[in-house]
């Protein structure tokens, strides 16, 4: 009998690890369901800023700033900056909770904090949109540092320029190796790609019924990822007993 025993701790093992990765997963899932909610948000409802393509934010910043719009060059000027801070909010408050002896895991505090900011958010009048959409860029910022990785794997779950080069990437690594961890990692990348996309097609219904509310629906996806961390720090301690 004591022959079995490494094998079935093995597979518990396995099991578990397995039960983590799919949490993880499904955990970018939901937050690149609230990264296209969010952008199609700013975009759709806030005067066509956006808050996760900072990119194109620049490059009308950029555009504006030489035709001497001064008002839009701030419209397209303060969300970078607010971006900017919610990458700086993720740092220090990694660095202020990591070590600390507390129940939470400081990305919980964080996302915590973001669903605070979109509640805030969605009680902004459209005379307000530089403020909401900064806000919104904010969360987006600290979304995007804290979140960086699905399995192991770099992957945005605010933004999709990366995760199309990366995806295409594994899927020509597939093509000549034939191995399934990179047809996994391919299929990774496209089908958060798909949520993203799924989160705006979302958000735009949403916008349609709700208005300036809709952006809750994003706290609300944000809270489940919230809830889904408690559950995975819990057995991440139970596998480790």
């Amino acid at each position: 009998m004591s022959h079995h025993h490494p094998t079935h701790k093995k597979l518990f093992s396995k099991l578990g690890q397995d039960r983590q990765v799919s949490e993880t997963v499904r955990l970018g899932l939901l937050l690149a369901l609230s990264g296209g909610l969010m952008d199609a948000y700013s975009y759709l409802f806030r005067g066509e800023v956006f808050a996760n393509a900072q990119t194109g934010n620049i490059l009308l910043f950029s555009v504006n700033l030489s035709q001497g719009n001064w008002g839009m060059v701030k419209e397209y000027g303060c969300p970078v900056l607010a971006f900017g801070a919610g990458i700086a909010l993720a740092f220090l408050i990694r660095q202020h909770f990591q070590r600390r002896n507390i129940r939470l895991h400081w990305r919980q505090i964080g996302v915590l904090i973001e669903i605070g900011v979109l509640v805030f958010v969605a009680f902004q009048p459209q005379t307000r949109n530089l403020l909401a959409n900064s806000l919104t860029s904010l969360a987006c910022g600290f979304q995007v540092e804290a979140f960086r990785k699905i399995h192991g794997n770099s992957i945005a779950t605010t933004m999709c320029i990366g995760n199309f080069r990366a995806g295409l990437h594994a899927l020509g690594e597939y093509w000549f190796s034939r191995k399934r961890s990179d047809r996994n990692k391919a299929l990774t990348y496209f089908i958060v790609i798909a949520f993203f996309a799924l989160g705006a097609v979302l958000g735009s219904r949403l916008i349609a019924r709700m208005g300036q509310w809709a952006i809750l629906c994003s706290s609300a996806l944000l809270a489940a990822c919230f809830l889904l961390m408690f559950i995975q720090t819990e057995e991440e301690k139970r596998d480790a007993l």
